[in-house]
């Protein structure tokens, strides 16, 4: 499984080849195609990290939508933010963290954001993970 930069091409390929009506985005393509390759968490997050196709289309969404929301320099890196509603659920889970919530609101919200990310399969699994182990289902 080694990543070498003509993998997001390949994937780029490949999308154009589909149904062009389809409304996923390129860069979740791009992801989905390492995602199917067996890459996960770190190796996911190295393989796009090195995708010089995904970057650059990463890097051009994100400065068409960072000029009309405002986001902070550690959020542009750490969350992927290649769309619209990526940054107003990132807004909105950001006014919510700053308002008291219950334990239990505080973690959907963290839930929610945790989406927002390149890898955001495991906190899904280490939720759902949590659930099993509290209800003994296993």
């Amino acid at each position: 499984m080694g990543s070498t930069p003509t993998l997001g091409t390949i994937a780029l390929l490949k999308l154009k080849m589909q149904n062009k009506n389809q409304k996923i985005s390129l860069l979740q393509s791009i992801g989905d195609f390492y995602y199917n390759l067996g890459y996960e968490g770190d190796k996911l997050n190295n393989a796009l990290k090195k995708d010089k196709v995904y970057q650059k289309l990463l890097q051009a969404k994100k400065q068409k939508i960072t000029k009309s929301f405002k986001v902070s320099a550690s959020d542009k890196i750490k969350f992927v933010l290649s769309t619209d509603t990526d940054l107003e659920i990132l807004n909105q889970c950001n006014l919510l963290i700053k308002k008291e919530l219950s334990k239990d609101n505080r973690e959907l919200v963290e839930l929610i954001k945790s989406q927002l990310l390149d890898d955001w399969r495991t906190p899904l699994l280490k939720s759902l993970n949590a659930l099993l182990k509290q209800y003994k289902i296993k």
